[in-house]
C-alpha cells in the first residue's frame, strides 16, 4: 500500500536565506502521507511514534515542486513501519523569467526516511 502527495513549496516555507525550505517540512509531508496511509489501512489517524532514520540528500527551495511517498512495509499488532522518499519534480528558473520552472527529466531525491506508526487495537477499524 502506497500514499502519494505533490506540493509546491512557498516563499512561506522558506526558512533561511537563498529562499532554502527547512527540512522539517518534508518531514511535515511525510507526516501527512503517513496518516494517509493509516486511514486506508486502519480507518483511523493514529500516532507517528517515531523515526528510525532521516536522510537529508539535496536542498529543497521555494518554487519547488516535491512530490513525497510512503508505504507500509510491516504490520505489527498495533504498529506500521513505513518508509517514506521525497523527490523534486518541477524546479523553478528564475534565471529565466520570475515565473519560470521546468519539468526535471528524472527527480532529484531530497529526503529519505523510515519510521514507526501506531494505531492502537480499539481504534483500528479496517
Amino acid at each position: 500500500m502506497k500514499s502519494l502527495i505533490r506540493m509546491r513549496m512557498s516563499s512561506h516555507d522558506a526558512h533561511y536565506g537563498g529562499n532554502l525550505v527547512d527540512g522539517a517540512k518534508m518531514l511535515q509531508l511525510f507526516g501527512d502521507v503517513a496518516t494517509e496511509l493509516l486511514i486506508i489501512n486502519d480507518g483511523d489517524e493514529g500516532l507517528f511514534c517515531a523515526y528510525d532514520n532521516v536522510e537529508f540528500l539535496a536542498p529543497v527551495y521555494a518554487g519547488d515542486y516535491i512530490e513525497a511517498v510512503g508505504e507500509i512495509t510491516k504490520i505489527g499488532n498495533t504498529s506500521r513501519k513505513m518508509t517514506f522518499e521525497a523527490r523534486k519534480v518541477i524546479a523553478p528558473r528564475a534565471d529565466i523569467s520570475p515565473s519560470a520552472a521546468d519539468v526535471l527529466a528524472e527527480p532529484i531525491v531530497v529526503c529519505r526516511a523510515s519510521g514507526t506508526c501506531v494505531v492502537p487495537k480499539e481504534c483500528q477499524r479496517n
